[in-house]
């Protein structure tokens, strides 16, 4: 499938034959059967002509393939894919990552990060994120999103090294909250520009990204184009303006999600499926098409 963008860190793939229908049935939905009927216009170089906005790119973190189509609906340049998002994103599934790349034309980075917690791993971890990456990369990743910290909250450049060279040649974005987590973060920067990652995301180490805008501004400024800086955490249509105007950024990662009630018509009131603050099993939260179109309106500068 084509790519949206023909930038330098986009890796663009044949297109894969159209299966038949039958090869479907019991096996995807509907919608994910039409999606993949479906046709996007293309650039005479072959790469989606949607995606960018007035210069600006829309990553949008997903973990379901609803999430993914209605991201790629409403306008988004790129989808981080990743599952459990309650705790800040892990690993998602191969069967997850397969249907999405049937049903999107927009790249997608593929999250490695075996668990929640922090950023610390042992030998056994690192050997899961290493089998994850070698996964994703097979299954049709077009980036990959992870991080790596030590016990005195630097970057682990011995093993972000180790994972870059696994990872490659698809581009890579340091984790926000690995990222957001680290001790220094102006020379965290610098070792993620001498160690060759594409992209880091943050919020400035901060609780949101509008506290943490003037961090991220003058990240910005120090990369000087040596690294994407991509501001993420807490954006809306509200601040996505001054955000921009204030980061300097060319790149934004939002998640632009509602809830939607579950179709389940009998409901057990006594029992759940989680821990009692996690989501109710009777809602679901999806990428809104109607948000992710007003953030690429607030982007493109014409709302």
């Amino acid at each position: 499938m084509g790519l949206f963008w023909a930038g330098p860190c986009a890796h663009s793939r044949p297109h894969s034959a159209k299966p038949s229908g039958k090869d479907f049935i019991g096996i995807f939905t509907a919608q994910a059967f039409m999606c993949l009927r479906r046709k996007t216009p293309l650039s005479p170089k072959g790469s989606l002509v949607s995606g960018m906005a007035n210069g600006f790119l829309m990553e949008v973190c997903v973990d379901s393939v609803e999430s993914a189509v209605n991201a790629e609906r409403g306008g988004a340049g790129r989808l981080e894919l990743c599952a459990n998002l309650m705790e800040g994103g892990t690993t998602p599934t191969i069967g997850l990552l397969q249907v999405v790349k049937q049903c999107t034309r927009v790249p997608v980075f593929v999250m490695i990060r075996p668990r929640g917690g922090d950023f610390l791993y042992s030998d056994r971890e690192v050997e899961v994120m290493k089998a994850d990456i070698r996964l994703a990369k097979q299954h049709g990743a077009d980036g990959l999103v992870f991080g790596a910290l030590t016990e005195d909250g630097r970057v682990d450049t011995e093993l972000c090294t180790a994972l870059l060279a696994a990872s490659r040649p698809l581009p890579v974005t340091f984790h926000r909250a690995a990222f957001d987590m680290v001790y220094d973060p102006l020379a965290a920067l610098e070792t993620l520009i001498s160690m060759g990652f594409e992209r880091v995301l943050t919020s400035g180490c901060d609780s949101s990204v509008l506290e943490g805008l003037p961090l991220i501004k003058r990240l910005t400024e120090q990369a000087k184009g040596r690294i994407v800086v991509v501001p993420g955490g807490g954006i809306t249509e509200r601040n996505l303006q001054r955000i921009l105007e204030g980061s300097g950024a060319s790149e934004f990662h939002c998640s632009a999600r509602s809830v939607k009630d579950s179709g389940m018509k009998f409901r057990n009131p006594y029992t759940t499926m989680g821990a009692y603050l996690s989501t109710p099993e009777y809602s679901i939260k999806v990428a809104d098409v109607a948000k992710v179109r007003t953030l690429n309106a607030i982007a493109k500068n014409i709302l």
